[in-house]
């Protein structure tokens, strides 16, 4: 029995052991991939890397060339900090300075050390460590910046995505950045307030376009989320304008129009701040209608007012909000965009307009370098 216990202890004191050392292991591994933990472990490894493509260039510098160093030294400006570059660095001058020797003058014949070697592994180096104290004072490493900029994307997906509504409501939204990106100018925040009987839409464009309007247009779309339900409907637009101005940006400025709709009767109120008009289909004349509320632009000037504009929604009625990427160009006016727009839109009245957002814009405004939003409320009949 007791020889017994004695096994059972030992095999759980090596099981517990494991078990520590298995998620000490996973905890470095994570902090490494986060940026949070010690770069030694990717310094050791191209320290070691280094005498392995010396002497593979020594036994055959015709297949492993002198200038292999500029590989490791080029890691090493993408994994590791400053201060450890400095040892890469000397570890690959030491590296080329045995090769010279071994190998011989470069006049002798080929696969030698050459100034021009010389050359091409100082440059790879000189350019891997501006990126890596660019890093460094930014204060993310690579490792978390291609995560924390997807972190950044996913956020402004989220606060874009629109609340479920209630059944004979439909509603799309669809994205488009300028140049293919992935950030944009264009935003929209919304929520169901009162109960969930009101629905309230913020489209919001703010000055710029793509990557440079992408941190502005988070920045904008978490304070505009936080202040949308939080005021009465009439008190978001001056309240977004002081919030503009306070930010004091040289480019400070943004168009936005807010929706106010009442699930329950189809009326509705529309708020502008410098946007182009919302497009309201009338089900029982086919017509569109311009909706165009009286606004400044937000952050141009304290005690703005902004006028609103009334109408209803009535079964089989449609109401379009975008920005004004989607209707102008430089070759076109916005008349001539809307007419365009309300154009294509037509071929989806028989239909239905379920998916119409992202080829509706495909259709107008597919090669435009701007942002691109459409958002689309339908009621059904």
């Amino acid at each position: 029995m007791a020889r017994r216990s004695g096994a059972e202890t030992f095999t759980a004191r090596w099981r517990r052991s494991a078990h520590r050392a298995r998620i000490a292991l996973r905890r470095s591994g994570v902090d490494y991939f986060r940026g949070d933990g010690s770069d030694w472990i990717a310094l050791a490894g191209l320290l070691v890397i280094i005498p392995v493509i010396t002497c593979t260039t020594l036994l055959n510098p015709v297949w492993c060339s002198p200038t292999a160093l500029a590989l490791p030294i080029v890691a090493g400006g993408l994994l590791l900090r400053p201060a450890s570059l400095l040892s890469l660095y000397a570890t690959a001058a030491a590296a080329l300075i045995v090769e010279s020797i071994a190998l011989g003058p470069y006049a002798d014949g080929p696969a030698r050390v050459t100034p021009g070697t010389v050359l091409v592994v100082a440059a790879c180096g000189f350019f891997g460590l501006v990126l890596a104290q660019f890093r460094a004072r930014v204060g993310v490493p690579w490792r978390r910046g291609g995560t924390m900029l997807f972190d950044l994307r996913e956020r402004i997906r989220v606060q874009s995505a629109l609340p479920r509504l209630p059944e004979g409501w439909h509603r799309e939204m669809a994205l488009r950045p300028a140049g293919g990106q992935s950030f944009s100018g264009d935003f929209v925040v919304a929520a169901r307030t009162h109960g969930g009987r009101t629905l309230e839409v913020v489209l919001t464009d703010v000055s710029g376009k793509g990557m440079d309007a992408g941190s502005r247009a988070l920045l904008l779309s978490g304070a505009f989320g936080g202040l949308l339900g939080s005021l009465p409907p009439h008190g978001f637009l001056p309240a977004a304008n002081g919030y503009l101005l306070r930010q004091d940006w040289d480019e400070g400025f943004a168009t936005s129009i807010h929706l106010v709709l009442d699930l329950e009767s189809g009326d509705y109120e529309l708020l502008s701040a410098g946007h182009p008009p919302a497009l309201q289909l009338h089900a029982g004349s086919g017509l569109w209608e311009e909706k165009a509320a009286e606004g400044p632009l937000l952050g141009v000037y304290d005690g703005a007012q902004f006028d609103a504009v009334k109408g209803s929604l009535a079964p089989g009625d449609v109401l379009m909000l975008f920005t004004d990427g989607l209707v102008e160009a430089s070759d076109r006016d916005i008349a001539e965009g809307i007419d365009r727009l309300t154009g294509e839109a037509d071929r989806y009245v028989a239909t239905g307009f379920e998916g119409a957002a992202w080829h509706l814009i495909e259709a107008c405004a597919k090669d435009v370098n701007d942002d691109r939003a459409l958002l689309l409320l339908s009621r059904r009949g």
